[in-house]
């Protein structure tokens, strides 16, 4: 029952940015910039654990894996200016950002950033 209540409240806010976004495009491009998806599994976590410590590990380690998501929304709106169709685009934007994180991992683990 408490992961159906976890998945309908982060249903219903990602329901509602998308309904902000039919109305409101910058409204609902601030809304989609902030952190949502990591304060709601910040919250949940901390609401499981009672650890803050182990909480505030998890906080780093999503700092460090936001730098190379960054590539998606480089490369999404990029391809989609060249022409190529919504699907293609959104997949070869997941997949350049995967790349990315592949080697960012390794080259943050090279720099002894605990990941």
């Amino acid at each position: 029952m408490y992961f159906l209540l976890k998945v309908l409240i982060s249903a219903l806010i990602i329901a509602a940015a998308s309904e902000v976004a039919r109305r409101n495009l910058p409204l609902a491009a601030i809304l989609a910039s902030l952190p949502l998806t990591s304060i709601l599994a910040i919250l949940w976590f901390y609401h499981d654990t009672r650890n803050g410590p182990l909480t505030g590990e998890l906080t780093s380690q999503i700092f460090w894996a936001i730098l190379p998501s960054l590539l998606f929304f480089v490369a999404f709106p990029w391809l989609l200016k060249t022409g190529l169709r919504f699907s293609l685009s959104l997949l070869l934007s997941v997949g350049i950002m995967i790349v990315g994180y592949t080697i960012y991992a390794a080259i943050i683990r090279l720099l002894g950033v605990k990941f």
